[in-house]
């Protein structure tokens, strides 16, 4: 009874978490002007500060997954929050622009993927129903990010200048990061028997090397590669597109707040979803919507329609993303989650960091989003073939009963 009230400690704090991180990390978009002003820095050179963070990201995920398998989420998560909070305070003191590059894209997503994965892997794990609904719902924290720390940050650098607004977001970070990442940890099932414990489906005689050579590991990269990327060009360059037509800058980022609102209903939504008619069906679903969805950006013009497209392409994009860590969870040895995790994080966060480059060089090219929104819904079908491939790993047999079948 204790763990099972327990677990929703762990979902809480694994919003908490993600939302702080994410926050910390997409504070730039509002301090990219500002320090753009004072240092005479380009804003090229500035905001590539994110593309790297996506990348840090990227390469870094499934080794942070792969230690929270060995020594427990809770080092893990502590450390990264330690390290993000340290890296936000000398990313405000960075004397250049290749300085800052380092501390605030190299080292503040790097940390920031520290929590994503183990905390994704540690709540999976704590449940056993519910368990759509649960990872839903630290995906929601995170999907907060938006609405409480970006606004945080605006609101410190209209009364100070940006380095000592950084340094003040790296205090709340630490002060709110630190206690919270105390209430991790392992999943009872590992911390009874970190080896042995027994998985959904009867896949802990799994080596690793097995894991990544599976079929569903590499259709679960490739899809949430292909994922990230069709809705990473429409996150990013939707506001410049309603810009481009005539809308008020103003009202621009509106769209950008209604599509961060819709996606944590859409989150929810598609958590309760999951648990009702299978993580896979509604993923398949979702990702075929998700397609659509962006490519009807395409088509409109003015606020009144772009504020319906967001409101229906945020809700499914944000719903799809926590159904990656129920299949794993479903698949793949309990032992190994943050493995797994990581390395569809690592894929994510790849497909993620094309989208500022490429809608750039689409918009600069032919003077228009057009192709960018008909590219993320090809992007988007790719995903949807591709997780239609997706069968789940066949049961394997325990440790044990393999080494007596081979004497």
């Amino acid at each position: 009874m204790e763990d099972s009230r327990y677990r929703w400690v762990i979902v809480a704090a694994g919003g908490l978490l993600g939302c702080v991180a994410i926050g910390g990390m997409f504070s730039l978009p509002v301090f990219l002007q500002p320090i753009a002003k004072e240092t005479g820095w380009s804003v090229t050179g500035i905001s590539s500060a994110m593309t790297i963070g996506f990348l840090a990201m990227a390469c870094t995920s499934m080794l942070w997954g792969n230690l929270s398998d060995r020594f427990g989420p809770l080092p893990v998560v502590l450390t990264g929050s330690i390290v993000l909070s340290a890296s936000l305070a000398l990313a405000s003191l960075a004397p250049s622009l290749i300085a800052f590059q380092f501390m605030f894209g190299l080292m503040v997503g790097g940390s920031i993927s520290a929590i994503f994965a183990p905390m994704m892997a540690c709540v999976t794990g704590w449940f056993d129903t519910h368990r759509s609904l649960a990872v839903s719902l630290v995906s929601a924290g995170m999907g907060m990010a938006p609405m409480t720390m970006s606004p945080f940050a605006a609101w410190l650098i209209s009364n100070h200048d940006w380095r000592t607004s950084m340094q003040i977001v790296a205090l709340v970070v630490a002060a709110i990061m630190i206690p919270a990442a105390l209430f991790v940890r392992r999943p009872p099932a590992l911390a009874a028997a970190p080896v042995a414990a027994s998985g959904d489906a009867g896949q802990e005689g799994m080596s690793l090397g097995q894991v990544v050579r599976s079929p569903q590991f590499v259709i679960l990269l490739a899809t949430n590669f292909f994922c990230c990327a069709t809705h990473s060009g429409p996150i990013i360059h939707t506001v410049s597109y309603a810009i481009s037509c005539g809308i008020p800058l103003i009202a621009a980022v509106t769209i950008y707040s209604v599509e961060g609102l819709a996606g944590l209903g859409g989150r929810i939504a598609f958590g309760l979803l999951g648990d009702r008619f299978g993580a896979k069906r509604i993923l398949v679903f979702g990702l075929l919507a998700q397609a659509f969805g962006a490519l009807s950006y395409a088509f409109v013009h003015e606020l009144a329609s772009f504020y319906t497209v967001a409101a229906i392409f945020g809700f499914i994009y944000a719903g799809t993303m926590p159904l990656y860590a129920v299949l794993v969870r479903e698949n793949f040895p309990l032992r190994m989650l943050g493995t797994v995790i990581g390395g569809t994080a690592m894929a994510g966060s790849l497909g993620m960091a094309t989208g500022p480059l490429a809608g750039g060089l689409i918009y600069d090219t032919f003077a228009s989003y057009a192709w960018l929104y008909i590219g993320s819904w090809i992007m988007g079908l790719g995903a949807f073939f591709i997780i239609m491939l997706f069968k789940p790993v066949p049961a394997q047999p325990p440790v044990a009963l393999q080494g007596v079948a081979a004497r």
